[in-house]
């Protein structure tokens, strides 16, 4: 899951008043294809989840977020979150039970090297049990090779402001590769990385484009290390798509990499909000307190599931013809209370679904989506933010008990029927043209049959 990369107060300025000039009027509701006349996504489709490993596993080792964790007080303490470390072979078959098809991991570099050149025999064969799960529950893995997380003693160092970080980085990935090739997973190597690159520059003190420019180093090198030692392999790094300002936010990156992805990993929840992209730039240039998107709790900020559809048209041009894979993607709850908009996990996922389907009929090659998460855990630094199909509440109940939400059962339908049923309209109806994802959502909305 991703924090909003913030712009300055001039690109702010800016893109509103591109969006005012070049967004025409438009309905509410754009006429919308029935369900009637859209095709299943196939048996084919790969429909997963997604998990992360500091996020759910728990007993921590020395990273770079557990000392964020205790530099920060405010900061909901880790303590095991949800546990996946010890309960991964249940929570596997939860959603094999689902029908899922696809389980997205990473693997720990803080497991696997506690200390400078220390390689951990037994955090390897701990993930060596993990993939065996997987595939044991008739699952392919994804695995992500760095999901924000880094050894302790690599912050040490300076983190992505070492220069002798890619090495280090690179020595732990080939590692991984090697051990896990033959398993024949998805790859991801860097999960969002201009998200990823914010982060570091708020807690570690990186500059994001020399963190930018050394991300890509590495997703550029391992590529070519898998396509060495796997042929055929399929890798990506995925992107959390910014609605509105998606050029400006990955388009560095997404042109440093361009020439390695097999498919385009994309993470989508969030629609363009013009007010909050404002105060986010009052924020940013002058330093104020301003309450902004970064700082607004997410079941707060706008969920416009057509959104989707833009971000798949938008790499779907920018790519033409090459597969794209939502790698993340779900609705978060304050809590687990319900939303104050009423909008449910079930109806969500079902609209959103709905939107995946349209972007199929409309030649876009959508090969994969995973639902973000199969349980709750913890949202760097909060156990507020509820996004899993099992919710657990780590604050209060030491037995971490999985209970299902409503949408178990629905994504359960929604996999085993290959989409929406005939006939199905979305709950949520497409909103103003401005509020999605402009420009491309006025001056292209998605419209009749």
């Amino acid at each position: 899951m991703r924090s909003r990369f913030r712009r300055s107060v001039l690109a702010a300025l800016a893109a509103a008043a591109s969006t005012v000039l070049m967004c025409p009027p438009a309905p509410a509701a754009p006429p919308m294809r029935p369900a009637a006349g859209l095709p299943s996504l196939g048996p084919g489709f790969l429909w997963g989840v997604s998990t992360s490993g500091f996020q759910s596993e728990g007993h921590a080792p020395d990273s770079n977020w557990t000392r964020y964790v205790a530099a920060n007080p405010a900061y909901d303490r880790l303590q095991d979150s949800v546990d996946f470390y010890d309960r991964y072979d249940s929570d596997i078959h939860a959603a094999a039970a689902m029908g899922v098809r696809v389980f997205r991991i990473s693997i720990e570099w803080a497991r696997l090297e506690p200390a400078p050149g220390v390689w951990d025999e037994g955090a390897f064969r701990h993930y060596d049990a993990v993939v065996a799960s997987i595939e044991g529950a008739g699952m392919r893995p994804m695995i992500t090779l760095d999901h924000w997380v880094y050894p302790g003693w690599e912050a040490g160092r300076g983190g992505w402001r070492a220069a002798g970080m890619v090495g280090d980085w690179l020595d732990n990935a080939r590692r991984v590769v090697d051990r896990y090739r033959s398993r024949n997973p998805l790859w991801v190597t860097v999960n969002e990385p201009v998200a990823y690159a914010e982060q570091e520059a708020r807690h570690g003190a990186a500059d994001p484009n020399r963190m930018l420019d050394r991300i890509a180093q590495v997703h550029n090198a391992i590529y070519d290390y898998i396509h060495q030692v796997q042929p055929g392999a399929q890798v990506t790094s995925n992107l959390g798509y910014a609605a509105g300002e998606e050029a400006q936010v990955n388009g560095g990156i997404v042109d440093r990499i361009a020439n390695r992805l097999d498919y385009v990993g994309i993470d989508y929840y969030f629609a363009y909000d013009p007010a909050a992209a404002f105060l986010d730039g009052i924020s940013q240039a002058t330093g104020s307190a301003i309450p902004s998107i970064s700082s607004a709790r997410l079941s707060d900020l706008p969920v416009r599931p057509e959104g989707i559809y833009y971000a798949l048209q938008y790499y779907s041009r920018r790519f033409p013809g090459k597969p794209l894979y939502i790698v993340e993607n779900g609705l978060p709850t304050d809590n687990g209370r319900p939303r104050a908009d009423g909008y449910s996990r079930s109806d969500h996922l079902r609209d959103t679904v709905f939107w995946l389907q349209r972007a199929k009929a409309d030649g876009m090659n959508v090969i994969g989506y995973n639902y973000w998460s199969l349980t709750d855990n913890y949202e760097w630094g909060s156990y507020a933010p509820r996004f899993g199909l099992y919710t657990v509440d780590v604050r209060t109940d030491p037995t971490l008990t999985r209970r299902p939400t409503d949408a178990v059962g629905t994504y359960n339908q929604l996999i085993a029927a290959g989409g929406v049923p005939p006939g199905y309209r979305p709950v949520r109806a497409p909103s103003l043209c401005i509020l999605v994802d402009p420009p491309a959502s006025c001056l292209s909305p998605v419209g009749g049959p």
